[in-house]
């Protein structure tokens, strides 16, 4: 039997559907692994599983933060070994689902031993990072940190202000810690890691009929409650796919016809991305089609092409 089960794959490619029939067949408990749906405030809009399917087997980390928290990967590592004691306590199977893939890396290969930033040099960092646009700070850490500068995208916020915040607290590039990492949580050679890999063209319709079934269900009113909290738009939660554009319809600044098309023009983008990212950083994984969703878990599968 396996240590753990890792379920990684890109949006709307059926993760969760494997994880729920794993846990039910192998006695599990599921564990989120997608940085969206750590968020309590949506549910709808992040897919995440509904309260009938938290209903029939545990379920941890899915919706346990505020929104207006920065969750990072080291506070979710942290969240993570907790819930996998928790799992075992009670000699259920952990399964590990979601599409982050940042979040797999940690679990199997350790996090960079980078120096917690204390609360008042991260708020006076994003106090002078506010109403700046992505590549304004994107070129305030090229002159800071060329060398973490380079490693970025110029359209990555978030990232781009934890460069800064690091280097405000240390005095040293983000990428002078990046070489040193932890000892990871999980040990891949005890685990089974599969990655779910769609046809292009099905994933494509997938992304389109799950994004107008989450409008359908309620998600247009998630982020309506959600823009009336007035968060930081640099927050994670105010860039899961979608919300900018629905917040833009909200003000009147888009229909809701443009707000979709757009939502769905950036999760197909961002579908490419985790596509990229497992193929050159998640090694462990064993890619699968969707017809093998109901196989056993000791299942042939393929490495990463």
């Amino acid at each position: 039997m396996y240590s753990a089960i890792l379920i990684a794959g890109p949006t709307a490619s059926g993760k969760s559907a494997l994880a729920l029939h794993l846990a039910e067949r192998l006695g599990g408990a599921i564990i989120n692994a997608d940085s969206m749906q750590v968020y309590r405030d949506l549910r709808i809009l992040t897919a995440r599983p509904s309260q009938a399917e938290e209903a029939r087997l545990p379920h941890l980390l899915f919706g346990t933060i505020d929104g207006g928290t920065n969750f990072s990967v080291g506070q979710y590592l942290a969240a993570a070994s907790a819930a996998l004691e928790t799992a075992r306590s009670v000699n259920h199977i952990p399964i590990f689902v979601g599409g982050t893939g940042l979040y797999f890396k940690a679990l199997l290969q350790g996090l960079s031993d980078i120096p917690a930033v204390p609360a008042a040099i991260r708020a006076h960092v994003r106090e002078e990072a506010a109403g700046l646009s992505a590549p304004e700070l994107y070129a305030r850490l090229a002159g800071f940190d060329p060398q973490s500068a380079a490693r970025l995208r110029p359209s990555d916020p978030q990232r781009i202000l934890r460069a800064l915040e690091v280097f405000a607290a240390t005095g040293q590039s983000l990428a002078f810690f990046q070489g040193v990492r932890a000892k990871p949580l999980l040990d891949a050679q005890k685990c089974l890691c599969l990655f779910i890999a769609p046809p292009r063209a099905a994933l494509r319709a997938s992304i389109d009929t799950r994004f107008d079934e989450m409008l359908a269900g309620g998600a247009l009113a998630e982020v309506e409650a959600l823009k009336d909290r007035k968060f930081d738009p640099a927050l994670p939660i105010m860039r899961a796919h979608g919300v900018p554009h629905l917040i833009a319809h909200l003000d009147g600044r888009l229909t809701l016809e443009e707000a979709t098309r757009l939502g769905k023009r950036d999760t197909r983008a961002y579908v490419k991305r985790q596509f990229t990212f497992a193929r050159h950083q998640l090694k462990e994984f064993l890619w699968i089609a969707p017809d093998q969703l109901t196989l056993r878990a000791s299942a042939p599968a393929r490495r990463a092409p």
